[in-house]
């Protein structure tokens, strides 16, 4: 099955702009092909208003969030692989959705499951700690 994840970006983003609040997606900066401005970035996560009145042509698929928005003034295009997205709130009161960490996929891995191959003998490394999403205003 295809990931939930950018249906329920979608869905989280329609639902609270439907209720007048200010959408916020928390993203990984430092996860491949994400582009944001870095200099904004704080300990590899940038913080985003994605609000109809703060962006220009915000687009949602199951690949990506992208859109133009404003940082310090300068215009930049953003882009954002949805496993890129750590979560997604409504400014004023942190109601929304935190998502689970995704590993990078690389393009150049091969696919293809061997049903002949045994699995892996180790898992890889649980995130430890605990989640940094700050409620930002």
């Amino acid at each position: 099955m295809n990931s939930s994840r950018p249906y329920l970006i979608r869905a989280l983003y329609e639902w609270i702009v439907d209720n007048d609040c200010t959408p916020h997606i928390l993203v990984n900066a430092e996860y491949p092909a994400v582009q944001v401005p870095q200099g904004f970035a704080n300990d590899g996560q940038i913080v985003l208003n994605i609000s109809p009145s703060a962006v220009r042509h915000l687009h949602m698929d199951n690949d990506a969030v992208s859109f133009e928005g404003r940082f310090g003034g300068v215009p930049h295009s953003l882009y954002v692989p949805v496993s890129a997205v750590m979560g997604i709130y409504a400014r004023e009161n942190g109601q929304g959705m935190v998502f689970d960490l995704e590993p990078a996929v690389d393009d150049d891995e091969d696919l293809d499951v061997d049903d002949d191959m045994p699995p892996p003998d180790d898992e890889p490394p649980r995130p430890t700690g605990r989640p940094s999403l700050k409620v930002v205003k």
